[in-house]
């Protein structure tokens, strides 16, 4: 990508200082070599930067900024040419690339491994209720028993989970201690449906997974933490259909 907006760049600096047909011509070819390469790039980038549950929605907002991007970057750059002239607003937008270029050298970007992105397998946990996709919301508790010289990093982990969770769609994210044996701690997290329980774990990505273990192996028992689930019921009185009112003939 840097490589590419620095060819762009030196396309519109070329453009900036040069009347001359061949040469505008070669810089122009080379400016839209750099044009379509960062483009194409930056689409690839966000397929596979995104999970595969959210790549649907993670193109339509890219696709909704590079269109306002392009529109006001049209506008900016036309009111530079306007206001003083069509050679200073190319030499600001080689700057404006340089820069960008720039910053790619020093900041770049990452991609995590490919399995990263990928869900994971979770069967439906067996429930004692017949629950409906709709029904909820669904509370989850699991508790562990941290021996005190292995908190910070039980901390460190739970920091890692409540991302991964909060990215997958958990809400009300709580780590409780028990205030009478300091040792317990309760991790707790709501979803709205039974169904959005399930698209969760099935959201959470290998790397995710593998967080669960290493918080188990913390946990001081011969028997890995155990999780309960509990449906939400509200206690206000139970709504009753009117009754329809009684006709009554008049003379």
């Amino acid at each position: 990508m840097a490589i590419a907006s620095i060819a762009s760049a030196v396309c519109c600096i070329s453009l900036a200082f040069t009347s001359y047909v061949p040469m505008a011509t070669l810089a122009l070819a080379i400016g839209g070599a750099g044009w379509v390469i960062t483009w194409t790039g930056f689409d690839v980038w966000v397929q596979l930067g995104s999970p595969r549950w959210v790549v649907g929605r993670t193109l339509s907002i890219y696709y909704a900024f590079l269109s306002g991007g392009m529109a006001a970057g049209s506008w900016i750059w036309g009111t530079v040419a306007q206001t003083y002239s069509l050679a200073s607003s190319l030499e600001l937008a080689a700057a404006a690339l340089f820069l960008f270029a720039a910053s790619g050298f020093v900041l770049p970007v990452h991609l995590e491994a490919e399995g990263d992105q990928q869900g994971s397998v979770y069967p439906a946990p067996a429930v004692a209720l017949d629950l409906k996709p709709r029904n909820g919301p669904i509370a989850a508790r699991t508790e562990y028993s941290i021996d005190e010289t292995d908190l910070d990093i039980f901390l460190d982990h739970m920091r890692t989970r409540r991302y991964a969770l909060a990215r997958a769609g958990a809400r009300d994210w709580t780590l409780q201690r028990n205030l009478r044996k300091p040792s317990r701690w309760t991790e707790t997290f709501r979803t709205p449906t039974w169904m959005d329980f399930l698209r969760l774990h099935h959201r959470l990505s290998p790397s995710d997974q593998q967080v669960v273990q290493l918080l188990a192996d913390f946990h001081m028992s011969d028997k890995p933490p155990e999780t309960d689930l509990v449906i939400e019921r509200t206690t206000d009185a139970r709504r009753t259909r009117s009754q329809p009112a009684a006709r009554v003939s008049r003379p």
